[in-house]
């Protein structure tokens, strides 16, 4: 996992732009201070691997605690603490990116389980996008498995995905299916977005397994389910939230995909304070 990370930890700190003084970097104490990590907020902890990534870039030796470890994907109250030691400098340091990524993870994790609660009552997958942070990606969509929910697709070729704009270039459904068709490897499967009940009756006609209704109402997904046979899936998609999802929780529908789950999170608080051993 930290070899994983490296890269992108790595281009964190270029970023910090740590090495600019170098005198101040010599000069901060490197005496064993006892880090407090304070739950400020009720949430679900994701991210603790790229904390600990963050803090090992600067101190190689460093390892978390098993017990925190541990809590990873667990739901975390207000006031919660969880502790362990570091060098202060090493702690000064890296303490703003490692808490960053531990608190935007954790705030993806919090808001897909709240979903994901929700759409189990009718055993429907809660779905990302690639909608995602660039450089941030990996993180974020690990944090919506954390948080109870599917990914998607990970890159544009994990699934051919036919949407309007394919469409619209190509001229039209079966021409686009048809370039994806070609460039496809063996078991690369298509997936269609789809826009009316017309070209979803077109869709099932073509045998595509894989569609997604796109900004349909919940009445049009009833009259769709009616469409639906063995074999195929149904992805609900289309600016669906919190308060409107009860609405799409339809029987026939195996998934439902959520762009907000990983660029719309509302933040979590956590902070990290330290004293001197």
């Amino acid at each position: 996992m930290k070899n994983a990370l490296l890269k992108s930890i790595q281009n964190f700190f270029e970023e910090d732009d740590l090495s600019r003084n170098l005198f101040y970097q010599k000069s901060l104490p490197a005496d064993e201070v006892l880090c407090s990590l304070k739950i400020k907020s009720p949430l679900i902890l994701s991210g603790l691997p790229w904390l600990e990534a963050s803090f090992q870039y600067l101190d190689e030796d460093f390892k978390l605690p098993k017990e925190i470890l541990n809590e990873e994907g667990k739901q975390q109250n207000a006031g919660d603490v969880l502790n362990f030691k570091l060098p202060f400098n090493v702690a000064l340091n890296g303490e703003r990116i490692a808490l960053n990524l531990l608190s935007h993870g954790s705030a993806i994790a919090t808001y897909t389980s709240q979903f994901a609660e929700k759409a189990k009552t009718k055993n429907i997958k809660i779905l990302d996008t690639r909608k995602t942070t660039p450089g941030l990606r990996a993180l974020e969509k690990y944090s919506v498995r954390i948080g109870g929910g599917f990914n998607h697709r990970l890159g544009q070729t994990d699934l051919w995905m036919v949407k309007d704009n394919h469409k619209t270039f190509f001229g039209g459904l079966e021409e686009a299916v048809g370039f994806f068709k070609s460039v496809g490897s063996f078991y690369n499967e298509t997936e269609v977005e789809i826009h009316d009940l017309e070209e979803l009756k077109k869709a099932l006609e073509m045998g595509i397994r894989h569609l997604m209704l796109d900004n349909f109402h919940p009445d049009e997904i009833k009259e769709a389910v009616k469409l639906k046979k063995e074999g195929i899936t149904y992805e609900v998609s289309g600016g669906i939230n919190l308060d409107t999802i009860e609405n799409y929780l339809i029987e026939g529908v195996d998934a439902i995909s959520v762009g907000r789950i990983t660029y719309g999170a509302p933040p979590v608080d956590i902070s990290l304070k330290y004293e001197r051993v």
